[in-house]
């Protein structure tokens, strides 16, 4: 992906006036400006992940690509930039991907990481394909040389490259963004690339950052699956990462559907990629996924950049490939166990019938919620969130039975969005079930909701007062039955 940096002032409407709003628990950049998600690699003993920095945000384009390191997917440690911008002829590093080439087939030696990116030729501008390799660990990266390993057959878009090695084939694969479709070549040695096929999407705007890998299903069953960044607002679409499940011959993938699914319906869940657990033999069962947490129609706007920074991710969350009869597949999202590990302490209530609302004596800002709903007939029913002590300001997510929908309003609270277009979130939901789980991860300045096991997740930013700390169950015309609810309180990992 392309970054433009943008200095804009603040306008009426913004996020109120405080003093802090880094994330707890969810990776941010330490100063500046962060954007993309590099594909971790897990190397060593750890996940390395590289993401696109602009240390001279926001007064100086171009970017490069920061370190940092983790063992558990909960904890980073910053390691610097690994590939500073400007370096060679060819401008700044943006987006692509990073493999540990184990086989050696590129020559600099087995366990050498290799970066695939796209960079703006210094011939001509155009969006071309580079390789940098590291043989320190991924401490740093060399160049090799300053001629492309993919040239551009000129078209306009034709960026973000995704490298996994086809076992099948015993070949590298690549899937690149090249305007509305996906391009795929192959190699033997990550340095000679050959187009091999292509997939073409519809609706979806100019997609970014592809994605490619195999899932066994929980049925049994081996699919592929192709994902991209993509902007479906035009047609009432998310403008987050869509995915099509299908099978790929190592020359082009085929799916199942023409019509891509959506791995989240919040505002703010771009760029996102996914990566194998590393610490397991079996690649295929599960995999993780996190995303940049901020949106291209307002990410200058986050008022974060009042504490010199603006750039949250995701947590990284646990994704499943399920069966959901005949031949149709999707995947389902669930916060990562590790997060478990920052509980400081919990609260639970078995169960609470509400007709109107009710206010617990429970407070908090950086925790994970979990509950059941049910209900005979009603309107609308759920949580209002980062409360404040007067009710006006909330955060809202829940089930509207009578549209037929899950949600999560921010239009009450701070929130980054000065048009006030994107406040409520909406993705499809069966009212006939008359019974919904969520779980909810609140932070200082993020909102994460996982419906139902995680077929339907939201990922939306939020600025509330810090001191909006309450937390209520609504329902509207019916009662609604809360069971099973459980708040655990989680720490910082920056104390």
């Amino acid at each position: 992906m392309i970054f433009l940096s943008v200095r804009e002032t603040e306008k009426k409407g913004e996020s109120p006036d405080t003093p802090e709003y880094r994330a707890a628990f969810h990776l941010t950049t330490p100063d500046k400006w962060k954007n993309d998600p590099q594909k971790p690699v897990y190397f060593n003993g750890e996940y390395h992940y590289y993401y696109l920095y602009n240390r001279d945000y926001p007064d100086g384009n171009g970017t490069e690509w920061r370190h940092a390191v983790s063992d558990d997917l909960v904890n980073w440690q910053d390691k610097g930039v690994a590939i500073p911008k400007y370096t060679n002829k060819n401008g700044d590093p943006w987006s692509g991907s990073v493999v540990v080439d184990s086989k050696n087939t590129a020559g600099f030696g087995k366990g050498t990481i290799v970066a695939v990116m796209t960079q703006p030729s210094a011939n001509d501008g155009k969006e071309e394909q580079f390789l940098w390799y590291s043989q320190n660990g991924g401490k740093t990266f060399k160049p090799y040389g300053e001629e492309p390993v993919l040239p551009n057959p000129g078209t306009v878009d034709f960026r973000d490259p995704k490298v996994i090695w086809d076992e099948q084939d015993d070949k590298w694969v690549m899937a690149l963004a090249e305007g509305t479709k996906v391009g795929f070549y192959e190699s033997q040695n990550l340095k000679e690339w050959r187009y091999t096929g292509s997939f073409q999407t519809e609706n979806i705007g100019i997609i970014e950052c592809p994605d490619l890998y195999k899932m066994r299903a929980d049925d049994g069953t081996y699919k592929w699956v192709l994902g991209a960044s993509a902007n479906g607002k035009g047609t009432g679409k998310p403008n987050t990462y869509a995915y099509w499940t299908g099978s790929f011959n190592g020359n082009e993938f085929t799916a199942d559907e023409a019509e891509p699914q959506w791995l989240d319906y919040g505002f703010d869940w771009y760029a996102g990629v996914t990566f194998e657990d590393g610490e397991t033999n079996d690649p295929y069962e599960k995999r993780y996924a996190l995303a940049w947490m901020n949106n291209w129609d307002y990410a200058n706007r986050t008022p974060t950049w009042k504490d010199g920074f603006n750039g949250t991710d995701s947590i990284v969350r646990q994704i499943r490939l399920k069966h959901k009869g005949g031949d149709r597949y999707s995947l389902a999202s669930h916060p990562i166990d590790q997060l478990d590990e920052l509980t400081e302490s919990a609260d639970e209530l078995d169960r609470i019938e509400v007709n109107g609302s009710k206010t617990l004596q429970i407070k908090g800002n950086t925790y994970q919620l979990e509950a059941d709903i049910s209900w005979d007939d009603l309107k609308n029913a759920g949580f209002r969130l980062r409360e404040s002590a007067d009710r006006k300001r909330h955060i809202d997510v829940g089930i509207s039975a009578e549209g037929g929908y899950s949600y999560v309003n921010r239009g009450f609270t701070g929130q980054p969005d000065s048009t006030r277009t994107y406040l409520e979130s909406k993705a499809p939901f069966d009212p006939e079930k008359k019974r919904v789980h969520f779980t909810i991860i609140v932070d200082q300045n993020t909102v994460e909701a996982f419906i139902d096991d995680g077929e339907t997740t939201h990922s939306n930013l939020a600025f509330p007062d810090m001191n909006d700390t309450g937390i209520t169950l609504f329902s509207e015309n019916g009662t609604a039955v809360f069971e099973n609810l459980k708040i655990k309180h989680l720490r910082s990992i920056r104390d």
